[in-house]
């Protein structure tokens, strides 16, 4: 007999609540969770569990800056891989410790890597390195506009808790 696992319900209203403040600060104990969304602290333990185990909540991390660890330089590198050399299929993540972030994409690139670096002549050397797999376009990032926004999707629609910044 095989056995089918059931699929999770879509989260409802009082688990927005726990995930907004969750997105917010992951550090809240159970106690303060439940007294911030109105339930008691088993109940939000129970539904924090279940949006565990169904992937909804993916994880927990510290979010490091990396310019106060001597990595200020920022680029978003446009590749356009070339047959045989796909950095996705010929190297290792450890090979390129500076990209923090790979993003497969369509379009006239494959990939969007997110890179950071010491200075301008390291972002030059990583950018000599990956060269070699194919096309780039580079964009030194100046500036965010907007950092990681709470994902607010219960009524199906994206909603900004915050009010959303000036883009300057």
């Amino acid at each position: 007999m095989t056995s089918r696992t059931q699929p999770h319900p879509p989260p409802d209203a009082l688990d927005w609540r726990i995930l907004r403040e969750l997105q917010a600060d992951a550090r809240l104990s159970y106690n303060e969770l439940a007294r911030r969304v109105g339930l008691s602290p088993p109940t939000v333990a129970a539904r924090v569990r279940r949006l565990e185990e169904a992937g909804v909540i993916a994880g927990y991390r510290a979010e490091v800056d990396p310019a106060k660890i001597g990595l200020p330089v920022m680029a978003l590198v446009h590749l356009k891989c070339r047959p045989g050399r796909c950095l996705l299929r010929t190297c290792r993540a450890a090979d390129h410790p500076e990209i923090i972030e790979v993003l497969k994409v369509s379009g006239a690139h494959c990939t969007v890597l997110k890179v950071v670096a010491a200075s301008h002549a390291h972002m030059e050397t990583i950018i000599d390195r990956l060269n070699e797999h194919g096309e780039l376009q580079t964009l030194v990032v100046w500036s965010k506009g907007l950092e990681q926004r709470v994902i607010d999707w219960e009524s199906g629609i994206p909603q900004a808790v915050d009010p959303a910044p000036e883009w300057g």
